[in-house]
């Protein structure tokens, strides 16, 4: 196979994914109906070339970038919009492609019927036209059909490979795409005569293009997107896809249950010792493991003189924030009032004590105007082995951790009450002893 070629494909699929996956990254701010029809316009390019644009390939063999490298793409980024959204989300692009396409057939069926007047000195394909629209309605067909069975694939092999979210994607992608190519090639043989090295090359190439995908896939997942605070809405079931996925929806439905509903993170039911199906927050042997307690500061005096209204905001963009700050496997739960718990695998002493400094800056600079002022928060932890092996008793730890800096900015409050009085009375001397540890530390 030419180089050149090999290049070109490589890019073709670089750019095509990163401007898809960007787009769907950007579905909460500009709305996902952007994403949606830019595939949906992709869809024509994907099925002309597969029509009419073949580069050699191994040992003779031709394949088709519409076909190895937009509709194996495509597939794969409906697979990312079930895993990132739901069934009832990945269904209607796929309804809207094979609406339109058999909407294309049957205008294209119209418009053959008319009187031509050939203005620009060339008559209208009629023929390739309609190979173009049947070629489109039996590629829709397909993917109705893929969509279907790669979501299926997918939540069966979650039950033996949960954590290699890749490898799974990529499997699922070379068993589907190669059920693809025997059916896609089916028509291309009866529309346009296709020879076999057709379905040979176009096989191989989807299987590399698979495994490429897998990864794109694991890298967007791992690095760009990030676990809503609430889950999404549950919506009825109504067509094949909801019937098929039902599964997931309930075991969705299960992992919603546990969820503080004011901030969107979890509630203190899915720690250890609270309920039954707890999250992951039990120390291992021979890994660090980290709990930190966050408090907010003087949150009695927000509600008082600001209103529980208020107070709620406060709540929310803090978990918001912390949310934010945390890595994607790391636990935020609300554990009463203004109280949250952070429980953090492979996090030793060190990086938790900079992850406490890092989430207070970052709730300082929160803007609330109601406020009107920064709010601040005071952090205890603990880490495992050398302050607890259970969870309980890092716990027990990081709460005391937290008591401490509480009396200790107390304390300074009171000190600088003091001097501010000492400073309208300069007759008034002072009396008592400094902290010796250095009061107005924020971090134990």
């Amino acid at each position: 196979m030419d180089l050149m070629n090999v290049l070109l494909l490589v890019l073709e699929l670089t750019v095509y994914f990163s401007v898809m996956a960007g787009l769907f990254r950007l579905r909460h701010r500009l709305g996902i109906g952007i994403f949606f029809c830019a595939l949906g316009t992709m869809h024509f390019l994907e099925t002309y070339l597969a029509a009419i644009l073949y580069v050699p390939f191994a040992e003779g063999t031709a394949i088709s970038p519409g076909s190895t490298v937009l509709f194996a793409g495509k597939l794969v980024l409906l697979l990312l919009v079930y895993i990132r959204e739901d069934a009832s989300t990945v269904r209607q692009p796929i309804y809207g492609l094979l609406i339109g396409n058999f909407l294309t057939v049957a205008l294209v069926f119209l418009a053959r019927h008319h009187i031509v007047a050939p203005a620009t000195g060339q008559l209208p394909d009629f023929s390739f036209m309609n190979d173009m629209g049947w070629l489109m309605v039996w590629g829709t067909v397909l993917l109705f059909v893929d969509s279907i069975l790669i979501i299926l694939l997918y939540e069966r092999l979650g039950r033996i490979m949960r954590q290699s979210v890749g490898l799974r994607i990529a499997l699922c992608a070379m068993a589907i795409l190669t059920f693809d190519q025997i059916g896609f090639y089916s028509a291309l043989w009866a529309l346009l005569d296709a020879p076999t090295n057709v379905l040979i090359g176009g096989w191989l190439a989807k299987m590399v293009t698979a495994c490429i995908y897998g990864v794109l896939a694991w890298i967007y997942l791992r690095y760009l997107e990030r676990p809503p605070l609430v889950a999404p809405r549950q919506k009825r079931i109504s067509d094949i896809f909801d019937v098929l996925t039902y599964r997931e929806k309930y075991e969705d439905l299960l992992k919603r249950v546990g969820r503080d509903e004011l901030t969107g993170v979890f509630d203190r039911s899915r720690l250890p010792g609270e309920g039954k199906d707890t999250l992951n927050c039990t120390p291992e042997a021979g890994r660090p493991f980290s709990v930190l307690i966050v408090d907010i500061d003087e949150f009695k005096a927000i509600n008082d003189d600001f209103g529980h209204a208020c107070g709620d905001l406060v709540l929310k963009e803090m978990a918001a924030t912390m949310q934010g700050v945390l890595r994607k496997d790391d636990v935020l739960v609300r554990y009463g009032g203004d109280e949250f718990v952070i429980c953090c695998n492979d996090l030793d002493r060190w990086e938790a004590t900079s992850l406490g400094d890092r989430l207070m800056r970052r709730v300082a600079a929160l803007q609330l105007p109601p406020l009107g002022r920064p709010v601040t928060i005071s952090i205890g932890h603990a880490t495992s082995p050398d302050e607890g092996r259970t969870f309980e008793e890092l716990f027990a730890a990081a709460d005391r951790s937290l008591y401490r800096v509480k009396r200790r900015r107390h304390g300074e409050s009171s000190r600088l009450r003091a001097e501010g009085d000492l400073a309208q009375d300069p007759g008034t001397q002072a009396s008592g002893a400094q902290d010796p540890e250095g009061i107005g530390t924020e971090l134990v």
